[in-house]
Parts: structure tokens; sequence; C-alpha cells
């Protein structure tokens, strides 16, 4: 199965998942045009492939999520104003680095945008 992006002004609206066999050329073998051409011709739009695998462009494609052209990737929303975009993966990184914590550890930390920093949450 092939996963193809709806993209509106650089928006993905919607994700679908198409069968293989829509997205063959004339010579049996895989082709992104052919699929997203599939989708046009079904939903109208413009369409790009996607990958749960990471494989194509950078990232999944997520519903609100941003196609950018000049990277050929997915980027999704920037979770706080502070996080940095991390050029080669195309995803959003702390300006501070999440804490290390142990395999047995039952406390996880949350991301504090007013001071910029992870804070401890113990499970309860």
């Amino acid at each position: 199965m092939a996963h193809f992006a709806q993209i509106e002004n650089n928006l993905v609206t919607q994700v679908i998942v198409v069968d293989n066999s829509n997205i063959l050329d004339a010579q049996g073998i895989e082709s992104e045009v052919v699929g997203a051409q599939f989708c046009t011709d079904l939903l109208g739009g413009t369409w790009v492939q996607t990958s749960y695998n990471d494989n194509m462009r950078k990232n999944y494609a997520g519903v609100g999520s941003t196609y950018d052209v000049t990277r050929d990737a997915f980027i999704s929303l920037q979770p706080y104003p502070s996080w940095v975009l991390v050029e080669d993966t195309c995803q959003w990184e702390a300006p501070v680095p999440y804490p290390e914590v142990t395999e047995d550890s039952t406390d996880f930390y949350i991301w504090d945008e007013d001071t910029t920093s992870w804070v401890l949450k113990g499970t309860e």
C-alpha cells in the first residue's frame, strides 16, 4: 500500500492509502507520478507521496503538517515557539536536551515553554 497526502497551499489536508496496483506505470514499476495522478483523478487537488517508514520526504505526512517544497519534506507543526527545526531530519527539537532517564524510572518530563526547560513529572 502507498500513502499520498493532499497538499493545499503547502498544508496537508488529508492522507489516503492507495493500492499498489494504482501506482504502477506501463512497465509495472511503482511510480509516484502515476499514484499522484490516480489521486487527482479520484479526488482532485495536488498529491504527494509519503511513507510510514520515513524513507521519503523525511517524515510521514499528517493532517495539519506542511509540505516544504524546497526541502522536499513534510514538517509537523512547531510544538513550541522556542523549538528549532533540525535541517537533517525536519523535526522539531527543544533548545535543551531531554533529561536522561533510567529504564526502571517511572518519572517523565514535560516541556515548560515559560522557563524553556524540562520539568519532572512523576507518575502518581
